[in-house]
């Protein structure tokens, strides 16, 4: 049987699903960032007229996820397969956002980097004909994190100026076998590093070589440079871990250039927002993949993105018995045109 696989992490994607649709939605800080314009939903108050802070962003994911139904005029139980996670034990934040629509179900954990898998395990899984539609879909809420991984919010703990805040976000993306694109054309699959970073307040530095890891493995398995992509998009590196990726591919003498953003220094005013290193979070790239770069791609002034989310895989309890962090980044290759081999 022919392989898509090339090179090592790397598969081409030789029917190249189109994204039909995309949403996302955010909070209140989010709301008062410099995307605030490219989010479909936005809530004043980050409850999403919800009662906890877990069933926020339960709402937020399902009404992110409808609003892209709505946007591809397809019924929410009509998609063959939601692939879907968030932070939250156990990921309640997806299932109980997807209890009810109707599709088949995938749940999902990649930490910060789910989007990236789900996006990638999506078109894969209409590029092998299991389906002809599917969508990816990831969520994460500041308080619901707080909560969970470090300290209730009344406690108002100092944090150090290489810690990030975890975005209220979500986006979710419906791909399809036929569309007017942009396409998913090729996915790298990340592996696990581990540096020996214990410090959870430094997830930039934990996760930059994760990226670098798998950028390169992107670059050597398609045989594709940096130059080829108008925008290489990592997730949420923050102002700390996007300078280590620029130092680790500057060893190699490679610039990355301008052509390298980072969706959680984007999402906020570093400085006049007050969150120290930018964003973090499953929620973060989605909702700035799913929003800011997918509108940029429609309008011409990205044709060629390369989208590698990263995530740190650690737990409280590892924390808590000294473990360090491993950390992982997947890669999505997007275009705004089908091609027919990697160049």
């Amino acid at each position: 049987m022919e392989t898509k696989r090339t090179g090592r992490q790397t598969v081409f994607l030789p029917s190249q699903p189109s994204v039909l649709a995309a949403a996302c939605a955010g909070g209140k800080k989010e709301g008062e960032g410099p995307l605030r314009n490219s989010f479909d939903l936005l809530s004043s108050d980050s409850r999403f007229e919800a009662a906890s802070w877990e069933k926020s962003e339960s709402a937020m994911l399902s009404q992110c996820y409808l609003a892209a139904c709505e946007k591809a005029s397809v019924s929410p139980g009509d998609v063959q397969y939601v692939l879907a996670g968030d932070l939250l034990n156990q990921c309640v934040g997806s299932a109980y956002a997807m209890r009810g629509c109707g599709a088949p179900y995938l749940g999902l954990y990649a930490a910060c980097s789910t989007m990236a898998e789900g996006l990638g395990l999506a078109a894969m899984l209409i590029d092998g004909g299991f389906c002809d539609t599917a969508a990816a879909a990831t969520s994460s809420h500041f308080c619901a994190s707080e909560r969970q991984y470090r300290f209730p919010l009344p406690y108002g703990n100092q944090r150090t100026p290489t810690a990030q805040r975890t975005v209220t976000g979500a986006g979710a993306m419906i791909l399809s076998m036929d569309g007017p694109g942009p396409y998913i054309t090729g996915v790298t699959t990340g592996i696990i590093t581990d540096v020996g970073i214990k410090d959870m307040a430094n997830m930039g530095a934990a996760m930059a070589p994760a990226a670098y890891d798998t950028l390169t493995a992107h670059f050597r398995d398609t045989g594709r440079t940096p130059e080829y992509y108008d925008a290489i998009v990592t997730g949420d590196l923050g102002v700390l871990g996007s300078e280590l990726l620029r130092e680790l591919f500057s060893r190699d003498g490679i610039d990355l250039g301008l052509r390298h953003m980072d969706c959680g220094r984007l999402i906020y005013y570093i400085e006049g927002q007050d969150v120290h290193s930018g964003g973090s979070g499953a929620g973060c790239s989605a909702a700035v993949l799913c929003g800011h770069f997918l509108s940029g791609m429609r309008e011409g002034l990205w044709n060629r993105i390369l989208f590698a989310a990263t995530g740190a895989l650690m737990s409280p309890t590892t924390n808590q018995q000294g473990e360090s962090i491993p950390a992982i980044c997947h890669a999505v290759s997007i275009e705004n045109r089908r091609v027919t081999a990697w160049v």
